[in-house]
């Protein structure tokens, strides 16, 4: 599903090149800084946020997810990793077009960044795919927090974007272990997810990290 994601950039190019013309035809201008200032935090944000969805991108989610693992190694409080995907966005694609499933993502991340608490991180991390961090949450707090959601996605009127639409999405769950990594933590929570689309619509599935080796000869 193409989407324009260099026209904001084009734009905020557009802007710096009027602004170096005119500090190069006028000289120093200090009216022209809050201005500048404006568009560079447009690039920040952009460097920070789907364009799509106005959820955060793969770069920054991770970078969340890598923050929380530190945090979670100084204090030992656990988290989970939660991976959503729309079910059967390929048939939505085909049968109410493009428009509506840009739409349907759109909505679903909207009703999250309502939903979800100040503290949770809640990202696009591929075409069809959502990932949501939830720090100091066991996994039965965070199977509630996505039972609210998919109920929350439930109500929208998903026939005002298109008739004869619904939506419901199938979701990954798992927390930390000790010593984990990002990368092992997105492989987990993919693999749930994964799980959870072959069962079928609106399904929800749990990996726990493994367990640490235990040593018996290991000293206290």
């Amino acid at each position: 599903m193409p989407t324009d994601f260099n026209q904001p950039l084009l734009n905020a190019r557009q802007q710096i090149d009027q602004l170096i013309k005119q500090i190069k035809n006028e000289g120093h201008q200090d009216n022209l800084v809050p201005t500048l200032e404006t568009v560079l935090t447009q690039l920040d944000s952009m460097a920070r946020t789907d364009h799509l969805t106005g959820a955060l991108n793969r770069r920054a989610l991770v970078a969340m997810l890598d923050g929380e693992l530190a945090r979670s190694f100084r204090t030992g409080h656990t988290f989970t990793l939660a991976a959503i995907a729309v079910d059967g966005l390929e048939q939505i694609l085909e049968q109410h077009g493009q428009a509506a499933a840009r739409q349907v993502l759109q909505q679903v991340a909207k009703e999250a960044l309502t939903m979800l608490r100040t503290l949770d991180s809640f990202g696009r991390v591929a075409a069809n795919e959502f990932a949501i961090v939830m720090p100091t949450t066991w996994l039965e707090s965070s199977r509630k927090a996505i039972a609210r959601l998919k109920l929350r996605i439930a109500e929208v009127d998903w026939n005002a974007i298109s008739p004869g639409l619904t939506v419901t999405f199938a979701t990954g769950l798992t927390t930390n272990a000790h010593k984990d990594t990002a990368d092992n933590m997105l492989k987990r929570v993919n693999s749930a997810l994964q799980i959870a689309r072959s069962q079928g619509a609106d399904q929800i599935v749990e990996i726990e990290p493994p367990l640490p080796d235990y040593d018996p000869n290991a000293e206290d």
